[in-house]
């Protein structure tokens, strides 16, 4: 019985590591609500610089907008064209677009900017 016991904790505990190890990055939006990326959503660091070199190299177009390109932003309805991150950046739920000079990820559905790529 008592071997049943310590097996069971083991493996809820082996269960649990996954969980407790994920990794989240909190930003603040500056407007009061804060936006939380987990790290295998975005474009990680140590890619970053090849990512910026292949939106040169796909002459991504650049949009103009009168706002300024923060995180937690809502970008206009129209006028943005948004385009899939290719897989050996990471798999991610967003879409990148450039905006004002900056490489941006997005939220597809809300168009909210989750990361700026710097």
């Amino acid at each position: 019985m008592r071997n049943r016991l310590i097996a069971i904790a083991a493996i809820t505990g082996a269960m649990a590591v996954p969980i407790a190890a994920q990794a989240q990055t909190t930003i603040g939006t500056g407007g009061g609500s804060t936006v939380v990326i987990g790290e295998h959503e975005g474009i990680a660091p140590d890619v970053r610089p090849a990512f910026r070199e292949y939106i040169v190299r796909e002459r991504v177009p650049n949009y103009t907008i009168s706002e300024r390109v923060t995180v937690g932003a809502v970008l206009p309805e129209t006028g943005v064209t948004y385009y899939d991150v290719p897989q050996s950046f990471g798999v991610t739920p967003y879409r990148y677009t450039v905006v004002n000079g900056q490489t941006i990820l997005v939220e597809p559905r809300s168009r909210r900017i989750v990361q700026v790529v710097d």
